[in-house]
């Protein structure tokens, strides 16, 4: 008897499996659409605003801070960082990255304004607003069942994106939910001395403007972690371009 209960459980995660692998990408993509608040309230959007607080750790300590984050259809994007060194006598650390959809740049309160280039560019390219989901076959990119895995004790259902130019990213979905609560992929990063993986956990999904959004995200890399944590959504407010424009040197 226990033999049989252990075959029909294998059968059936066999089968489930079989199920995951047999589901299409197109299939796929539309479910993860679908869970995200689907096409039509996400083509309603043309900008978001981000505003939240972050925790960086490195080396085992903490450093608090605030982050804002602007977005603008399709691929232009700003992000400004403060860092709170105060408990430590030095002064507050601001990092902005600002990306026009075709350059982009960071400007750091330390070592000034450097551009961004090579794979961390065409990253930033990649990162369509709202999602890249929407139009990632016209802009030659490739979407692949990877099948089922475990995540802790969670059953999530892997994507594997592949876009036309830059990183190659895995997406782990709930597969109840079909909501991303991780993405993973490698970016080259020649300060931290080549390629380092790059892993975001996203969690506490709410509804804004009818899209649901994860209000809490966890990076983490081999040199440091960051964990966000989103306090206010404003969807489609005015955002000039020059936001995300170069700056002087």
């Amino acid at each position: 008897m226990k033999a049989a209960i252990r075959w029909a459980a294998a059968a059936g995660l066999v089968l489930w499996a079989g199920a995951a692998q047999a589901q299409t990408a197109d299939e796929a993509v539309e479910k993860a659409l679908a869970a995200m608040g689907g096409r039509a309230a996400l083509t309603k959007l043309s900008t978001r605003v981000v505003t939240g607080t972050v925790t960086a750790s490195t080396q085992g300590v903490d450093i608090p801070g605030t982050v804002e984050m602007s977005f603008k259809a399709p691929n232009l994007a700003r992000s400004v960082m403060k860092l709170d060194l105060s408990v430590y006598g030095r002064a507050e650390i601001v990092i902005e990255q600002r990306c026009d959809g075709k350059t982009a740049v960071e400007i750091d309160s330390r070592t000034g304004v450097k551009e961004i280039t090579g794979n961390r560019l065409e990253n930033m390219l990649n990162a369509s607003f709202p999602s890249p989901f929407l139009n990632y076959r016209q802009a030659g990119g490739k979407v692949e069942v990877a099948g089922k895995e475990k995540l802790g004790e969670k059953d999530v259902i892997v994507l594997v994106f592949t876009p036309k130019i830059g990183s190659v990213s895995r997406l782990f979905f709930d597969a109840q939910t079909w909501q991303v609560v991780r993405w993973t992929g490698k970016v080259n990063v020649p300060e931290a001395g080549g390629e380092i993986e790059q892993t975001t956990d996203a969690s506490d999904y709410r509804d804004v403007d009818g899209v649901k959004i994860p209000f809490t995200l966890v990076q983490s890399s081999p040199i440091q972690s960051m964990t966000i944590r989103i306090q206010k959504v404003n969807h489609n407010t005015p955002l000039d371009d020059s936001i995300f424009g170069r700056v002087a040197k």
